[in-house]
């Protein structure tokens, strides 16, 4: 699943960056506001973690504009000033969560994993299709209690069409959900992940099929 942080602290930037993508998450991460506000204008990602005192444009601004674009993916506020009048602010301009620094790392996958869930209209943390479990915390794929193996881009597939929860996923947006700014593929890749998908998943009770024009949907067989 992709997401953007937008952190102007070098170090601190570089230690989320590596502990987001060991969970799991391909990570877009921006150092300024003006940066950040350039890049949610034409990407689309599951969630944006974002900084407050950040260079050239503050978060506040970049999240004002964000929501006057009526972008409505859910947003993770990070920031060293932790005041009640803060708190208010951020969440009345749109943000989902408030994260005060410093805070404990699996905390913070913890609320980016909710809040990711509950865009999707989604509470319960364990996923089900047909005889296929995952468990969002964990971020494990599961058949009748077998761990399914995965490469890492496999995962994000079948995890784009899990949460879909048995709605279409076109190519180009599958691909936009999992490919960082820096990744050189093309979403041609996803048929290949997709292929390989079905050949883990035949005969076992669940199937990625293709839905012409619309993309591909996860269903119980």
């Amino acid at each position: 699943m992709r997401i953007l942080l937008v952190e102007d602290n070098l170090p601190l930037a570089q230690s989320l960056t590596r502990a987001l993508t060991q969970a799991g998450f391909a990570v877009d991460t921006m150092r300024n506001g003006s940066e950040a506000d350039n890049v949610l204008r034409t990407q689309d990602y599951a969630l944006t973690i974002l900084d407050l005192g950040l260079p050239k444009l503050d978060g506040w601004e970049v999240l004002k504009r964000l929501r006057a674009r009526r972008q409505r993916m859910p947003v993770l506020i990070l920031t060293a000033h932790g005041s009640v009048e803060d708190r208010v602010r951020g969440l009345d301009l749109g943000a989902d969560d408030y994260l005060p620094k410093p805070f404990d790392l699996s905390e913070l996958e913890a609320r980016a994993r909710a809040l990711i869930r509950r865009s999707h209209g989604l509470e319960n943390p364990v996923l089900t299709c047909g005889p296929l479990r995952y468990d969002s915390v964990s971020r494990v794929f599961s058949i009748d209690g077998a761990a399914l193996g995965l490469t890492p881009r496999e995962h994000e597939v079948l995890e784009v069409l899990m949460l879909r929860g048995g709605k279409a996923v076109g190519k180009e947006a599958l691909w936009e959900k999992i490919a960082g700014l820096d990744d050189q593929a093309s979403a041609d890749a996803v048929e290949i992940y997709i292929h390989r998908l079905r050949r883990k998943l035949d005969g076992r009770g669940v199937a990625i099929v293709t839905l012409r024009g619309l993309g591909y949907l996860l269903q119980a067989a």
